[in-house]
């Protein structure tokens, strides 16, 4: 919510579903009743809209962590097929310079290697995202500091 001029009550404004505009005398003329009621309506506008924007900004965080989660899985699921068929073809060959648990050892640890490099680039991309409804910590922010204005 804004008003038109800092301090001043003469007009009250809702961001989200147009103006409601009450003129300086209509509030001067009303009873203390009346604004309490007014007052309470707009909090509760204010608080749903609120919800609503928190609802907003945390669905489009949950659409940013698809990408990055889903490279991981396909990175384990890509690793598995890969490490099942190349592992025995790559243990045969090996098997022919050095003891066969040997070749498998060292098929492990290369596998190991890549698994552990796809991990580190996937936790990468998840920790540049914040899960924090950002503008709407903003925006309430900006109503509490307009609410201690207005006393």
């Amino acid at each position: 919510m804004s008003t038109s001029d800092p301090g001043s009550t003469s007009r009250l404004v809702s961001d989200a579903g147009g103006s409601d505009e009450v003129p300086r005398e209509e509030l001067r003329e009303a009873s203390i009743g009346e604004l309490i009621k007014r007052l309470t309506e707009d909090a509760g506008n204010l608080v749903r809209q609120e919800i609503q924007l928190a609802k907003t900004e945390m669905s489009e965080k949950g659409r940013q962590v698809t990408k990055p989660a889903g490279m991981l899985g396909g990175a384990a699921v890509v690793a598995l097929l890969a490490a099942g068929v190349l592992t025995a073809f790559l243990v045969l060959v090996l098997d022919e310079f050095m003891p066969t648990w040997l070749a498998a050892l060292i098929v492990g640890l290369v596998y190991l290697g890549i698994a552990a490099f796809l991990a580190k680039r996937g936790q990468a991309q998840l920790k540049q995202i914040t899960p924090a409804p950002e503008q709407t910590i903003e925006t309430v922010k900006e109503d509490v500091e307009w609410l201690k204005n207005q006393r």
